[in-house]
C-alpha cells in the first residue's frame, strides 16, 4: 500500500492541486507542500498558481485570504476550524470611531486578520512589507490592527507616521518574556537571540535580530554565526534545518508552539484532497471588498 505521502503526491497530479504550507505547521507537512513560506509570500503564491484547486495547510485566515485572491478556484482547508485567536482581535465599532476622529486615516490590516476585517481596511501587510508599505501610504495616521506588538515596531521604524496601536497579539510570541530570553541568553552565551516583531517592544529590546519568519530563516542561512535562540514558533526549525543542517537552534522556552497551526497532519491533508472536504466559501460582496487590501498589498510590496 502506498504511504501517506505518495497518496498525496497521486492525489495531486490527479486534481491538479497544489499546497500552500505555512512555516508554521508541523514538518511532515511542509515536506509534502509545493509551496513553503510565510504569510506574504503564500499570498503572492495563490494569486499566481494555475492550479484548479488549493489545499492551504494553515489556518483559517489563510485559506480566506486565498479564496479572496482566487475567487473561482476551489480553496480547501485540511482542518477548517484550526484558528488564529489574533485574527479576530479588533473591532468594527473603533475602526468607525478610528476614522470619525481623523479625517487623514490609513485602516493598515495584518494579514492574520478575518475577511470581515480585510473589508474595513485600506491595505493589509505581513510582518516581512508592514513597514515598507505603511512607509509608502500618503496618510500620516495610520490605524494599525489587529496586532498590537508589530504596530509598535512599525511605529519605531515609521517615526514620520502617527500610528494607533490597536489591543490584539499573538498569544505564541506574547508568551515570551525578557526573563525567559535573558535565561536563555545565559544558557547559551554564544547564541545570538532572532525575534519576530509580534513579541513585545521589552523582548524586541534584547533581540540581535528582528525579522518576519523568513527574514529570519534568510538570517540564520547567511550568518557566519552557528548557534541561534529563536524567538518565533518552531515550525520555522523544519526550514532552517533543511537549508543549513550544521546550525544549532534554540527555542526561548518550551511553549512556543501555535496550537492552530500544530493541528494541521498528514492524515488531515490526505482526507482534504481525498473528499475535497474544508472548502472555503465567502460571501461576494466580503470577497470583492476584501480582495482591495490584499490587492493593495500586492501593489505597493511590488512598486
Amino acid at each position: 500500500m502506498d504511504s501517506i505521502q505518495e497518496q498525496i503526491e497521486k492525489l495531486k497530479k490527479e486534481k491538479h492541486a497544489v499546497i500552500l504550507a505555512h512555516y508554521y505547521v508541523p514538518g511532515e507537512v511542509q515536506d509534502v507542500a509545493d509551496e513553503i513560506g510565510d504569510s506574504f509570500y503564500l499570498s503572492k503564491k495563490a494569486k499566481e498558481s494555475d492550479a484548479d484547486i488549493l489545499v492551504f495547510a494553515g489556518v483559517s485566515f489563510m485559506g480566506e485570504s486565498a479564496k479572496i485572491l482566487n475567487p473561482t478556484k476551489k480553496v480547501l482547508l485540511p482542518v477548517p476550524e484550526a484558528d488564529c485567536p489574533m485574527a479576530h482581535m479588533a473591532d468594527a465599532r473603533r475602526i468607525a470611531r478610528m476614522r470619525e476622529q481623523y479625517e487623514d486615516l490609513a485602516v493598515v490590516c495584518y494579514i492574520n486578520s478575518t475577511a470581515e476585517l480585510k473589508t474595513l481596511s485600506d491595505v493589509c501587510v505581513t510582518s516581512a512589507n508592514a513597514v515598507r508599505i505603511v512607509k509608502a501610504l500618503p496618510n500620516r495616521n495610520i490605524f494599525f490592527l489587529p496586532d498590537g506588538n508589530l504596530a509598535a515596531y512599525v511605529a519605531e521604524q515609521v517615526p514620520q507616521k502617527h500610528v494607533i496601536c490597536n489591543d490584539g497579539f499573538c498569544p505564541v510570541h506574547k508568551r515570551i518574556t525578557p526573563q525567559d530570553v535573558l535565561r536563555a541568553k545565559e544558557q547559551h552565551p554564544g547564541a545570538q537571540f532572532l525575534v519576530h516583531p509580534e513579541c513585545t517592544r521589552d523582548v524586541l529590546a534584547l533581540a540581535d535580530f528582528i525579522g518576519s519568519t523568513s527574514e529570519i530563516i534568510s538570517f540564520v542561512e547567511n550568518s557566519p554565526e552557528s548557534e541561534f535562540i529563536i524567538g518565533t514558533e518552531t515550525g520555522v526549525f523544519h526550514e532552517i534545518y533543511l537549508r543549513c543542517p550544521d546550525r544549532v537552534l534554540y527555542p526561548v522556552m518550551e511553549e512556543q508552539s501555535c496550537e492552530g497551526m500544530k493541528r494541521i497532519t498528514l492524515e488531515s491533508v490526505l482526507k482534504c484532497l481525498q473528499q475535497e472536504s474544508g472548502e472555503v466559501f465567502l460571501e461576494e460582496s466580503v470577497s470583492r471588498r476584501a480582495s482591495h487590501a490584499l490587492d493593495e498589498m500586492l501593489r505597493l510590496a511590488k512598486a
